[in-house]
C-alpha cells in the first residue's frame, strides 16, 4: 500500500474503526477479523502495517519493563488474593462467639450430667465383682453352646423328617407345631 494513496483508513484508526463498523453493519452478519480485513482491504485499501504506528526500540524496552513491573504486581495481588481466600474460608468454617457460647453451655450441662451419673453409680451399693461377673459371663457361654448344639441337633432331625415328607416345611411346622427362632426374632449370640 503506498503511502500517497488516500482512502478512509488515511485519517488514522478511528476512521478505519468507523470504516469497519460500517461494513459490518451493511453486511449485517459475522466475519472473522481476517475475512474483515481481506475484504477491507481489496475495497478500501486498509492494510495491517498502516494501522499501527511504528515504536521504536527504546519504548519497546520501555513498554517490556512496564509490562514486567506489572506482572509482578498482579502476582503479588494474586498471591495476595489466594491469602485473603484461605483467610475468609478459615473464618467461615470457624464458629461466632454467640455459637461457642451456645455449644459451651451444652457442654456443661452434658458434663454435670454425666457427673452426676458418676456419683449415682460409684454411691450404689449393688455393684458387681469380678468374680459375678466372670461368672455370668460363663454360665451364657455355656448356654449359648448349648443352644447351637440343640439348634443343630433339631434342624438335622428335621431335614431328616422332611426328605419323606410330602408337604412343604412350613406346612409340616404348622402342623406339628414347631416354633423357630426367626419365628420370634431371635438370634444367637455371637460365638466368643
Amino acid at each position: 500500500m503506498s503511502k500517497g494513496r488516500e482512502g478512509p483508513a488515511a485519517g488514522g484508526g478511528a476512521a478505519a474503526a468507523a470504516v469497519l463498523l460500517r461494513y459490518l453493519q451493511e453486511q449485517n452478519r459475522p466475519y472473522s477479523a481476517q475475512d474483515a480485513f481481506g475484504n477491507l482491504q481489496r475495497e478500501h485499501g486498509l492494510g495491517k502495517a498502516e494501522q499501527l504506528p511504528a515504536a521504536s526500540d527504546v519504548e519497546l524496552r520501555g513498554l517490556d519493563g512496564e509490562i514486567t513491573a506489572l506482572s509482578a504486581k498482579v502476582q503479588a495481588l494474586q498471591q495476595s488474593c489466594r491469602q485473603m481466600e484461605a483467610e475468609l474460608k478459615d473464618l467461615n468454617s470457624s464458629m461466632t462467639t454467640p455459637e461457642l457460647a451456645r455449644e459451651t453451655e451444652e457442654l456443661r450441662k452434658d458434663c454435670a450430667s454425666y457427673t452426676e451419673k458418676l456419683e449415682r453409680i460409684k454411691s450404689a451399693t449393688n455393684h458387681v465383682t469380678p468374680e459375678e461377673k466372670e461368672k455370668v459371663c460363663s454360665e451364657q457361654k455355656l448356654y449359648c453352646k448349648e443352644w447351637r448344639r440343640r439348634k443343630r441337633m433339631a434342624t438335622e432331625l428335621l431335614e431328616a423328617i422332611l426328605e419323606g415328607y410330602p408337604k412343604s416345611k412350613k406346612q409340616f411346622f404348622e402342623e406339628v407345631g414347631i416354633e423357630t427362632d426367626e419365628d420370634h426374632n431371635v438370634t444367637l449370640p455371637a460365638a466368643p
